[in-house]
């Protein structure tokens, strides 16, 4: 289970799992984690946080705003970025790899 599916279970009326949502929005599950990451950082920046993350991903923002309707609308990027910033620094990189090591046993 990836961090994104623990996420999404603790929101009320998300998918259960990015798999799910993957199949809601007819992308494969990675993309969509990417997706959910980087909409989570740009909804901390200044400016419209679709469009950020659009820039960011590549993914069209018709995409983008099905993904953020299906997890909760814009309130719920705040849980997704609060969760992956655990340090507080408003940068979740650094927490993210963290995580990652820690999957891989590494420290």
């Amino acid at each position: 289970m990836s961090i994104f599916d623990g996420i999404l279970k603790s929101i009320g009326g998300a998918p259960d799992d990015v798999t799910n949502l993957a199949k809601q929005v007819g992308l494969d599950p990675a993309m969509v984690e990417q997706a959910i990451a980087a909409l989570g950082r740009t909804h901390q920046l200044d400016g419209d946080t679709v469009t950020l993350a659009a820039e960011k991903t590549g993914l069209s923002p018709d995409i983008l705003q099905q993904i953020v309707g299906a997890i909760g609308g814009e309130g719920s990027l705040s849980n997704f970025a609060t969760i992956l910033d655990r340090d507080g620094d408003g940068n979740p990189l650094d927490d993210i790899m963290g995580m990652a090591k820690g999957l891989f046993g590494k420290s």
